[in-house]
């Protein structure tokens, strides 16, 4: 008997977001059942794109794409999850999950995750400048006290770089994917 584990991935309005296909498919071959959830920029950026990117995630997820809390008169669409992958997490979200704050469907997942104890998988993308700001190594801290991974620096982590110098195909998607539980 196969059991299907779903995942949720959290993305954020940063230029990964743009290639969601990527850790959707990845996951996807590691067994995952994926269902997408934007902040409401992320899937604003989306709804825009001109190649229906937001049909595109639907039709690789077979799930709706999610972005704001529904009505408590209806009915939940998406399967409850196993675990999240949060990616790309700006610090902008960062700091809001790290306080608590869940004025988007997307924090809200995010911040009821720590508190059903989920495995919560997060890879930031933001710039250096953004990454010294004094809450942000403080809201990693809180975040890796409450159990979450947070995959920045090291070996397999993110790395910020100097502001307008990104390399979104450097973006470490399978180190992601291969911290999410086996």
């Amino acid at each position: 008997m196969t059991t299907t584990r779903t995942l949720y991935l959290i993305a954020c309005a940063a230029p990964p977001a743009r290639r969601l296909d990527v850790p959707i498919r990845a996951a996807q071959e590691a067994g995952w059942d994926v269902c997408a959830i934007l902040t409401p920029s992320a899937y604003r950026w989306a709804r825009e794109d001109a190649d229906g990117e937001i049909e595109a995630l639907e039709s690789l997820t077979g799930h709706p794409v999610r972005w704001q809390y529904k009505l408590p008169s209806q009915a939940d669409v998406l399967p409850a999850p196993d675990a999240i992958l949060a990616a790309p997490l700006t610090s902008n979200s960062l700091n809001k999950w790290a306080l608590g704050i869940s004025d988007t469907l997307a924090l809200g997942l995010l911040t009821e995750g720590i508190g059903l104890g989920l495995p919560i998988v997060a890879l930031p993308h933001w710039n250096d400048a953004q990454g010294r700001h004094p809450a942000a190594q403080g809201s990693v801290e809180i975040l890796r006290a409450a159990g979450v991974t947070v995959l920045l620096g090291g070996e397999r982590g993110f790395v910020p770089p100097k502001p307008r110098q990104g390399n979104l195909d450097a973006y470490p998607w399978d180190a992601a994917i291969d911290a999410l539980p086996s």
